[in-house]
Order: C-alpha cells, then structure tokens, then sequence
C-alpha cells in the first residue's frame, strides 16, 4: 500500500488535541498535516497516522 492510498480518519480530530497548546486541530488534506493555530504547529499524518511530536511538527 502506497502513502497516497492510507488516507487520515477525520474522526479522530475529534479526539485529538495540541500536545503544546492543549487546544484543537484543524486538517489540512493538501498538506496532510494537522495544524494548531494557537502553537504555531503543523503536526504531518504519515501513512494516515497523525505524529503528534513538536519536534516532529513543522513551524507556521
């Protein structure tokens, strides 16, 4: 299976929130990434699991 065909399960915003900012997620599809606003984060979804890691997230 290829990155392109595991696709991210919007459900799972619903219990996902900002490790940093304790504060919820917005999904970006184009970018594959979940972004906290109030961080300044964007977490990316590898093969359709979210990497919820700061170290991990690209800066805004």
């Amino acid at each position: 299976m290829t990155d392109a065909t595991i696709q991210f399960d919007r459900r799972m915003l619903e219990a996902l929130i900002c490790p940093r900012s304790q504060t919820t997620l917005t999904y970006d599809a184009e970018k594959q990434e979940l972004v906290s606003k109030a961080a300044g984060l964007a977490y990316p979804i590898r093969n359709g699991i979210p990497v919820m890691l700061p170290d991990e997230a690209r800066t805004l």
